[in-house]
């Protein structure tokens, strides 16, 4: 083999051993792992807290792959990643509500809560800097959370909101908050995640205003 091949070759192995050392830790799940829960505490059918030797609950188990420390970085410019899946976030989590008020006309105005097409809308907007989200960089690739993503920052040992404790957001609106994942059996709705209990149900796009919160890959 020539030299320049060899040299070549070598620089790929190289190359690869180091992208495998970089990996952030969160990336190198083994396949079927899905991140922990957080919850830690145990109940009986009652909802009295006990204790969680040998109940087989999550709070005993903890399984899934354990969150990062820190699990959240403050980018200091309106903006905050999730080390767990890479994701960047809006800092300010109802940015039409406290920053654009006037953009909402749906129910009550200027409460944030809008229909789904509109959210959709808000967010092309925010992409062409029609909107400020007091996010200092100007990204444009802001999109609306699919179904999972937005059930990635669910804490399901906390509520009101079900966030992990110290998070960085503000504005955090322990209500229902729009994906863009449409419910496929009712094309009319779309999936939620409630942020003040964690869990995710299906609303109808053009009659029930919901909160908005952007993101986009942060990798």
């Amino acid at each position: 083999m020539p030299v320049e091949i060899k040299e070549h070759v070598m620089i790929r192995k190289i190359c690869c051993i180091l992208s495998v050392l970089l990996v952030p830790s969160f990336l190198q799940a083994a396949d079927g792992e899905v991140p922990a829960s957080g919850q830690t505490t145990c109940y009986d059918a009652t909802g009295a807290v006990i204790a969680c030797a040998g109940t087989g609950q999550d709070g005993e188990l903890l399984t899934g792959v354990i969150w990062p420390t820190p699990r959240f970085i403050d980018n200091g410019d309106g903006t905050v990643t999730d080390n767990l899946t890479g994701l960047m976030w809006m800092t300010e989590a109802n940015c039409i509500g406290n920053v654009n008020p006037a953009f909402d006309a749906d129910g009550t105005a200027g409460d944030g809560i809008v229909l789904w097409q509109h959210g959709l809308d808000f967010v092309t907007a925010v992409n062409a800097t029609t909107y400020d989200c007091n996010v200092t960089i100007s990204y444009t690739d802001w999109r609306l959370p699919n179904r999972k993503e937005l059930l990635s920052l669910i804490d399901f040992g906390q509520s009101n909101p079900a966030l992990p404790s110290g998070h960085p957001f503000t504005g955090v609106v322990s209500s229902d908050y729009w994906t863009s994942s449409s419910a496929v059996t009712l094309p009319d709705d779309a999936w939620c995640v409630n942020f003040q209990y964690g869990y995710s149900s299906a609303k109808l796009k053009g009659v029930s205003p919901v909160l908005v919160w952007p993101v986009r890959a942060g990798q």
